[in-house]
């Protein structure tokens, strides 16, 4: 006859197992996606949604970023960086220009990627055959380095987009007072 406890031990062993198993497992990355009202990486500003993306390109351009694509409404640019002599990093904006529907402002959406890249040493040697006495291998050794991608993220960091909608809206700004500047119309 089986002790009346045992069916309750064994469905705690259970749970605490599988509570175990999943803490070991890897989070699921889409539980971060809040989709709220207030993103950091989205900003309205006045005008149509030409001159908003051209702002964010002169923002770009401003902190020496190359500008890889660029349509009336969309912007794709990047800068490197070199932390140290076997490291490269390298931040890629993109960016869309949508307007709300009033013809009087538009939406800037940005995200950013930071990708990480390091050297990849690559060894290789020769053999050398000879019918007569079949495959010698020599000590020919040679090293090739290249560039690989170690690490790719979005960045997250409000603080960081909140300085590059104020970059842009500085030059949004300049747009809107040279349109209202003495003697244009």
């Amino acid at each position: 006859m089986l002790h009346p406890r045992l069916p309750v031990s064994l469905c705690f062993a259970a749970t605490l197992s599988l509570t175990l198993a999943a803490c070991g497992t890897k989070a699921a990355f889409y539980h971060q996606e809040e989709f709220s009202d207030t993103s950091a990486f989205s900003r309205s500003f006045p005008g149509s949604e030409k001159a908003v993306c051209e702002a964010a390109r002169r923002a770009l351009l401003g902190q020496g970023y190359i500008i890889t694509k660029a349509t009336d409404n969309t912007m794709d640019g990047n800068k490197s960086f070199q932390p140290a002599s076997d490291k490269h990093m390298e931040i890629a904006f993109h960016v869309v220009c949508a307007s709300n529907g009033n013809g009087k402002s538009s939406t800037m959406f940005v995200s950013a990627t930071q990708d990480g890249y390091g050297i990849k040493k690559s060894n290789s040697s020769a053999s050398l055959g000879v019918s007569v006495l079949g495959s010698v291998s020599m000590p020919f050794a040679a090293s090739d380095d290249s560039m690989v991608r170690v690490s790719s993220e979005t960045i997250r960091s409000s603080d960081f987009y909140d300085r590059f909608f104020g970059a842009a809206e500085r030059y949004l700004l300049v747009d809107v007072d040279d349109d209202t500047a003495p003697g244009k119309k």
